[in-house]
């Protein structure tokens, strides 16, 4: 029987886990716990909770097509159109609940990818990779796992192939094969929300040649497996949340985190190894994967929404929410928030059936979609920061504010308006910090630019896949350099 955890099993699961986690240089004990990596647990937490609420049921929960059961859709194969522009509003709608990264999606788009290239690997080599594949999907589906998916190796000199780095851990790579699996060794850098996941799904980050075939090598493993260390990435202003659940934190109760991954001679057992130096099929699997994860960018949409309404309070707190350059302005932020909107619905709405059985977004589509992301988020943060002004970053602290002796003068000075309290002022303030420039800009800004390939990536992509032929054909018809079609 398919289990739909909510919130508080999410939690219990992963204090079952081992994790080998670091963090200043000193080994987490209690990894739920810490107050530094539990906003993100919180937010994951989200994507349980809101599969319970029949508002959103539609969108948060899935019919699985292996056993007809209703699963959390972030443990979904896309079976149609539908389920691909469902997945996208479910990224705007989590991303305006917790103004943050919720962690689950590169797990998802990691399983859809391999549902895809596991098909097309054995119907070339007559392997039996996407029946493993299967049987681990329904082993993540019955248990409703969250998976990191574990794409971005630490490339070492980019000039280089995996093969001719110094150092050959600088991409994942086999270093022994036993009759019962394989031992691997490397890094996974970047890695979104690592602690908060049941299972590690690892992928090529590159395409691969023939001398790198022992690179070109997919696999899933417990989260906590043996030879597995996590080393948590710094945010800015990160240690705030040590000070406890103070406003200064700017967002009260979600967050988002990266670590580095290292896997020391780790052993995966065939079963759950899902490419094994198929180099050849490399390609297809990282631009699948990243054709869907451009896709789940809506989250960005969503925290956007977040921005946006936290701008608008800040002019009205003001007193300047009159003013036709802030109303411009607010115009301005919803245009470039709607408009990336437009490209995640657009890509999946242009969706079609791959051999497997799984629907893959537009790929086009899908990286002019995230082009946009690694633009527009900046926009629209410099115009919330515009509107919000200097104290945004210059305000006094929540224990200034408490304090007997300066509070008062706290209070006095930052004052705007009769009716709303100082204290309303900075937490909105706190908030934009956070989204723009706090820990949350890690999942709002840099990740815009960065995740899912650098933008770069996309206008590869983008060239690769625009048919200029096709345009050049309408051209030249329509002047008269070639004949076409057209009435005289």
């Amino acid at each position: 029987m398919n289990k739909l955890m909510n919130a508080k099993e999410y939690e219990e699961s992963l204090r079952k886990l081992k994790l080998k986690v670091y963090m200043f240089g000193k080994r987490v004990e209690n990894v739920v716990d810490d107050p530094i990596i539990r906003p993100s647990m919180n937010a994951v937490a989200a994507t349980y909770e809101y599969a319970h609420k029949p508002e959103h049921e539609d969108i948060m929960t899935a019919t699985s097509h292996l056993t007809g059961k209703k699963i959390n859709r972030f443990t979904h194969i896309h079976q149609g159109v539908d389920d691909l522009v469902k997945k996208s509003k479910m990224g705007r709608l989590l991303g305006s609940q917790t103004a943050c990264c919720f962690q689950r999606c590169v797990g998802m788009d990691a399983l859809n990818a391999l549902s895809i290239t596991t098909h097309a690997i054995d119907e070339k080599y007559g392997t039996e990779y996407n029946k493993r594949f299967l049987k681990y999907l329904g082993y993540v589906q019955e248990n409703d796992l969250t998976c990191d998916g574990a794409m971005t190796d630490p490339k070492g000199n980019r000039s280089l192939s995996p093969a001719k780095q110094f150092d050959p851990d600088l991409f994942m790579h086999v270093v022994e094969e036993r009759p019962d699996g394989i031992v691997v060794s490397g890094a996974k850098a970047h890695q979104t929300g690592a602690v908060n996941s049941h299972e590690v799904i690892v992928m090529p980050t590159i395409t691969m040649r023939e001398e790198d075939r022992d690179y070109a090598i997919s696999f899933a493993l417990p989260s906590d497996a043996e030879g597995i260390t996590y080393i948590m990435g710094r945010q800015s202003c990160d240690t705030r949340k040590l000070e406890g659940l103070t406003f200064d934190r700017g967002n009260m109760f979600y967050g988002g985190h990266e670590a580095l991954v290292v896997f020391d001679r780790v052993f995966v057992p065939w079963e759950r190894v899902f490419m094994y130096k198929e180099y050849d099929f490399s390609t297809m699997l990282v631009e699948h994967f990243a054709a869907y994860h451009r896709q789940s960018y809506a989250c960005k949409v969503g925290v956007g929404d977040v921005l946006i309404g936290a701008a608008q309070t800040i002019a009205e707190y003001n007193g300047a929410e009159r003013a036709s350059h802030v109303k411009d302005k607010i115009i301005e932020m919803n245009h470039l928030n709607e408009t990336l909107f437009c490209g995640c619905i657009a890509c999946a709405a242009e969706g079609h059936r791959e051999p497997s059985g799984t629907y893959q977004n537009d790929l086009l589509l899908a990286n002019v979609h995230k082009q946009n992301v690694t633009r527009f988020p900046y926009e629209i943060a410099r115009i919330a920061q515009d509107i919000a002004g200097g104290l945004m970053v210059t305000c006094p602290s929540a224990a200034d504010l408490a304090s007997p002796e300066v509070g008062k003068w706290v209070e006095k000075y930052y004052r705007t308006r009769d009716d709303v309290p100082t204290e309303h002022r900075l937490r909105i303030l706190r908030l934009i910090e956070n989204i723009t420039m706090g820990t949350a800009a890690v999942g709002y800004l840099t990740e815009s630019m960065h995740g899912a390939g650098s933008p770069q990536a996309q206008r590869i992509m983008i060239a690769r896949l625009v048919n200029m032929k096709h345009k050049q054909k309408a051209a030249k018809e329509l002047c008269g350099i070639e004949k076409g079609d057209q009435v005289s």
